[in-house]
């Protein structure tokens, strides 16, 4: 048969569209966990003999956030954090010893607020907030003394104190990721190699460092994958050696609330070094041992105050800011060693429902201990009932406490950073779902920019919109709650009939192409958990978010220079305007002694959803704004007040007098109630 040349090209052409669709076309499958066995030629690995991580961090500024996470960093920057180096006295350049190495100030509150605090800066690509990062870094990296310590002596006369100086390592590793000045590198080498030096008889004794030495242990690892100097590696022996014993069975070695939100991660740090497997489960039992105890409550933190207490678990004792914003790096870190989307489930946990509420809106001050169940926010010593007997243990204070004054600050930066990671097979993975802008290099090489827009957690819709530079075949993963199931995602409009992926990734490979779209829907039901240690209480979910109990705020503002606001060991400056920096006392208006009515499955009765419009200013973690309500039914418990200290009573029992007629409530979600009921008297139809 005769074919014209018209044909001929007809048919190449269809020909050429069909290989062009068939190479395009997405492999869909749904995966545990990303593939580990694989190197990134494009980012740092975890090298030889370390266990590779199936995840790896991009570097600092890589994910630009937007939406509400933006806005957050943006008040964080104008807020407390952003400015405590001219408030805090603690910050103090003037005989500062982090500046000048003979100081007589900045022992743990430098380190803790720049890792922060530098994180924030290259993020926002602030160019003061990098001036002044220069300053602190610069000094540290000079004034590195002879025999390799970096950072003040700190030597009681029995034993070096290294605390201080693992939380200064995390804003080096920072810093660097941002320049990658190589002094860095040496700087940090010749530190692990002085605490070689030290005798074990002297190393790590001491609270705070010997409870938190995985932090100092996960600096090392981090050295040694961008060096590769194995001389440095016996210090992970050292260090899991000295370290408190996070691997026990049914206890723990300590029960101070942020040393647990540090201290547990060590043995799963140490199993990147040793590959004993015995190592990462000992961190999961870490974990779900701290909860078992004291945990029993909403919002994925526990009952600690500052040290937790046989008897007082109860959801109206609560956790440091300190703790909170551990936890949620604790949960990233875990994130990238293990690839078990539990982490991430429970950062976004943390992150939405216990974080928001800490902080004033505006974040110019905090609160020390946020509960589960708060319903006054006041100055008062409320001791033994919260553990310590201080003044200001609950008040929203620009100092609340010199710990978590100046250690908030990572809390969202670092969320923001692991938006989205890297995977050991060259591709990415949406890991923490926030609208954000990534740039990423996957494959052999190649840029990709991917735009994430979505509302989330206060919406289901997440949308991808991929620009590579050309196009490039890689895998996505998307992760998917364990909470969402009948989760679906569509590939430019086309479905891809996922089977139930909850608690697991969809991995898409496919040669992506300029303006590919993802689009993901996880749906949002109503689900609820009984929390049988305290009193069989109920909480309620929806989606990634806790409900509470809308109670009226009463916001009234103090001088934070009026000693019944301030904790003994907070300072201002000199020439601060203390006006700028008010202190809050948050009352209830409103009644807050409610059961929650459930039926047989524990699920509220006459249960409903009203949206409301997103807020314009992006901020949805307030009552004013929040976009979401719920209206449900409770029961109104008279004898349900206030304890003889002030503060918000235990659970009652099933046998305290209940209100005969039923009520309406309105529900909203946790993190935008900074006055909250969170765990309800369970109440039967």
């Amino acid at each position: 048969m005769y074919i014209t040349k018209h044909t001929m090209k007809k048919t190449l052409t269809i020909l050429a569209l069909l290989l062009l669709a068939t190479g395009s076309r997405a492999q869909t499958t749904v995966v545990d966990c990303p593939d580990r066995n694989q190197t990134n030629a494009n980012y740092t690995n975890f090298r030889a003999p370390l266990q590779q991580a199936p995840l790896l961090k991009l570097p600092v500024g890589k994910v630009q956030p937007s939406g509400w996470l933006r806005k957050f960093l943006e008040l964080q920057r104008d807020g407390l954090n952003g400015q405590l180096g001219t408030v805090s006295a603690w910050l103090d350049k003037s005989g500062n010893q982090w500046l000048s190495g003979q100081g007589d100030h900045g022992w743990e509150e430098v380190p803790y607020w720049l890792r922060g605090y530098s994180s924030l800066a290259f993020i926002l690509d602030d160019d003061q907030m990098k001036r002044e990062v220069e300053t602190w870094i610069t000094a540290v990296l000079n004034n590195q003394a002879s025999n390799g310590r970096i950072g003040p002596d700190g030597y009681d006369g029995s034993s070096p104190d290294l605390w201080a100086k693992m939380p200064m390592l995390w804003a080096l590793q920072t810093y660097y990721e941002a320049t990658g000045k190589a002094r860095v590198l040496t700087a940090m080498n010749r530190h692990f190699k002085w605490e070689l030096t030290i005798d074990d008889s002297k190393f790590l004794k001491g609270l705070w460092q010997q409870k938190r030495g995985g932090d100092n242990l996960w600096s090392v690892l981090w050295l040694y994958n961008r060096n590769g100097d194995k001389t440095i590696l016996p210090l992970a022996d050292k260090l899991h050696r000295a370290t408190s014993d996070w691997t026990m069975q049914g206890d723990l070695p300590n029960y101070h609330g942020v040393n647990v939100a540090q201290g547990f991660r060590e043995p799963a740090t140490y199993y990147m070094y040793s590959g004993d497997e015995q190592m990462l489960q000992a961190t999961y039992r870490a974990f779900h041992e701290m909860r078992r105890r004291y945990g029993q409550m909403p919002g994925g933190m526990y009952a600690a105050d500052e040290n937790a207490r046989a008897g007082y678990y109860d959801p109206r004792n609560g956790a440091e800011t300190c703790a909170i914003v551990e936890q949620m790096a604790s949960d990233e870190i875990l994130m990238g060693i293990t690839g078990d989307i539990f982490w991430a489930d429970h950062c976004e946990n943390v992150a939405f429902n216990s974080l928001p509420a800490a902080l004033m809106p505006d974040m110019r001050s905090l609160r020390y201990i946020t509960s589960a169940n708060m319903t006054i926010s006041d100055e008062k010593k409320h001791g033994p009932s919260i553990d310590n007997d201080l003044r200001g243990m609950l008040s929203m204070s620009p100092f609340s406490s010199r710990c978590c004054q100046h250690n908030h600050g990572m809390g969202w930066p670092y969320f923001a950073e692991h938006l989205v990671m890297a995977t050991a097979d060259g591709g990415l993975a949406t890991m923490l779902y926030a609208a954000n802008q990534t740039t990423a290099l996957v494959g052999e090489g190649v840029s990709v920019r991917m735009t994430e827009d979505t509302n989330y957690p206060f919406d289901e819709a997440v949308r991808l919109t991929l620009h590579p530079e050309q196009n490039v075949t890689f895998p996505l993963y998307l992760r998917i709650p364990a909470w969402a199931d009948g989760a679906s995602v569509s590939v430019n409009g086309q479905d891809q009939g996922i089977a139930e992926a909850a608690g697991r990734y969809v991995r898409i490979e496919r040669e992506w192409q300029e303006g590919d779209i993802v689009s993901l829907s996880l749906p949002m039901k109503v689900r609820s958990n009984v929390w049988q240690q305290n009193k069989s209480c109920v909480s309620v979910d929806y989606g990634p978010l806790t409900l509470s109990l809308k109670i009226d705020e009463e916001y009234e503002q103090h001088d934070s220079r009026d000693p019944e606001f301030v904790q003994d060991d907070s300072h201002w400056q000199s020439g601060v305007d203390a006006s700028l920096w008010p202190c809050y006392v948050l009352r209830a208006k409103s009644d807050w002694n409610y059961g929650l009515v459930v039926d047989g499955d524990n699920l509220p009765v006459e249960f409903s959803v009203r949206r409301k419009p997103y807020p314009e200013n992006d901020q949805p973690f307030t009552l004013e704004n929040v976009p979401l309500e719920f209206t449900a039914v409770g029961r109104q418990i008279p004898s349900w007040k206030f304890d003889a200290t002030g503060m918000t009573d235990f659970l009652p029992t099933k046998y305290a007098k209940r209100a005969a007629e039923t009520t309406p409530i309105t529900l909203v979600p946790m993190g935008a109630a900074r006055l909250r009921i969170s765990a309800f008297p369970r109440e039967k139809e």
